[in-house]
């Protein structure tokens, strides 16, 4: 842990829930399946919060189109099913070593707002968008990555658990969240819906009661 990542106050409730943990919710979309030789072209992290009651809800959300990195390999057929068009003027694509960087200051800022050590991904079949972006921050030689290295929370195994349904399409559906296909796909979409789902299914396991609030901040010994 740098010094930049130690918490500075007496812990919120979200970082007792999730001991010490923030979660931001994380969707990207690539051209292919291989994190070490396809591009990453969007990211899209949704920033949690959680209000004096306990109850989980989306901050805000922070998104970025991106520049293949040089020499990166992009699948024809990953570009058709996301919709992406790379020559598009709207597109407004930033290089990773600026998008990703800029990306990681706001999650920080979070992480120091809710004296939490560190940053976890929350996302959806969450191996595969934590590996790629494992890979995008050793391909920009950045030092400072906010979140755990191997540690995530996979709403695909949750909402298995929570509604029997690993696609995010019918385990949003199951929830009662509304879920427009046509809008599916993009990161930033994806990102919203997936945060929605996850604080449904934290929420609801704390009305049954499986997180009661606590009666007092917890100490470093009650941690350990």
């Amino acid at each position: 842990m740098t010094p930049a990542e130690e918490p500075t106050g007496p812990k919120s409730l979200l970082a007792q829930r999730f001991r010490g943990f923030l979660p931001v919710v994380v969707d990207l979309e690539s051209g292919g399946f291989n994190s070490r030789t396809d591009a990453l072209l969007e990211i899209s992290a949704v920033i949690l919060d959680m209000d004096e009651d306990g109850h989980l809800f989306a901050e805000e959300t922070h998104s970025f189109h991106l520049e293949p990195f040089e020499g990166a390999n992009i699948e024809q057929s990953a570009l058709d099913f996301i919709g992406i068009d790379l020559e598009s003027p709207d597109r407004d694509a930033w290089p990773e070593e600026i998008a990703l960087p800029e990306l990681f200051r706001k999650i920080r800022k979070a992480i120091k707002k809710h004296s939490c050590t560190r940053a976890v991904m929350v996302a959806h079949n969450a191996h595969f968008d934590l590996g790629f972006l494992n890979a995008a921050v050793e391909r920009c030689g950045i030092k400072r990555n906010p979140f755990h290295p191997f540690s995530c929370f996979d709403t695909a195994t949750l909402a298995g658990l929570a509604y029997g349904q690993t696609v995010l399409a019918k385990a949003c559906q199951v929830a009662g969240l509304e879920f427009d296909n046509s809008s599916a796909h993009s990161a930033e979409y994806d990102a919203e819906k997936t945060a929605e789902l996850f604080c449904g299914i934290v929420n609801k396991w704390r009305e049954l009661g499986g997180w009661p609030l606590p009666d007092a901040p917890v100490t470093e010994q009650e941690e350990g």
